[in-house]
């Protein structure tokens, strides 16, 4: 959902490509290149005394699939006191948002995250099976896949019994995950995916750099200022 991501991938590729270093020093200005969210609100699930960098996403967002790579540098940057997590968006209901974050509060609550995160991507996105868009890519798939498309997707992939997915899937306690989730993507200002947020307390605004490098120097300089 967001330009700036793709253009940021490009740069960072260019820079591998060339050998050049694109990191720098930088001054980070609160409102140009972050967002300071008032109050605070730290996912329910963060872990005491660990800086949360969590990335807001969908299994059935585009560019969210091709940032899995950023995603994965941005993680192995972080310091031992920080961690990545995920918050399901479901804004966009055109495209079976909100059944994908059904999808992962379920995984999530049968002990499948992250084992199964990128599998999902790739059920969505190269093996088609849970696909969004119609064959060519140019629309949007009719019908769009559902919770019985994914536990069918889940038994053969891995072994989850579709009764077992589903029950879980309607479950209360997945219920009240997609509700809190829906709280703080509002509560975190969040208008495209993939985004990051800094424990809670730090919206990255995305378009503001110009190479991975830089994201990653942006989050890590966060994670510090959180950490104080």
């Amino acid at each position: 959902m967001r330009l700036a991501l793709s253009r940021i991938l490009t740069i960072g590729a260019i820079g591998l490509l060339l050998g050049t270093p694109l990191a720098h020093a930088q001054q980070w200005t609160e409102g140009k290149h972050y967002f300071e969210l008032k109050p605070a609100q730290r996912p329910p699930d963060a872990a005491p005394g660990i800086v949360e960098v969590t990335e807001v996403f969908s299994y059935g967002c585009v560019y969210c699939n091709r940032a899995i790579p950023l995603m994965e540098k941005i993680k192995k940057s972080l310091p031992a006191n920080a961690r990545m997590s995920y918050l399901p968006a479901s804004f966009n209901s055109a495209e079976s948002w909100p059944m994908f974050q059904r999808v992962y509060y379920t995984l999530a609550a049968l002990g499948q995250i992250p084992k199964l995160h990128d599998t999902v991507y790739s059920g969505v996105w190269t093996s088609k099976e849970l696909s969004v868009t119609d064959e060519d890519g140019r629309g949007l798939r009719s019908p769009q896949p559902t919770l019985e498309d994914a536990a069918k997707f889940f038994a053969k992939k891995a072994g989850i019994k579709p009764e077992q997915f589903l029950a879980t899937a309607k479950s209360f306690s997945v219920e009240a995950n997609c509700r809190r989730a829906d709280q703080l993507v509002k509560a975190y200002k969040i208008d495209g995916t993939p985004s990051l947020v800094v424990n809670g307390h730090y919206r990255v605004t995305m378009g503001s750099v110009k190479s991975e490098s830089e994201l990653i120097e942006l989050v890590n300089w966060l994670v510090a200022k959180e950490a104080g």
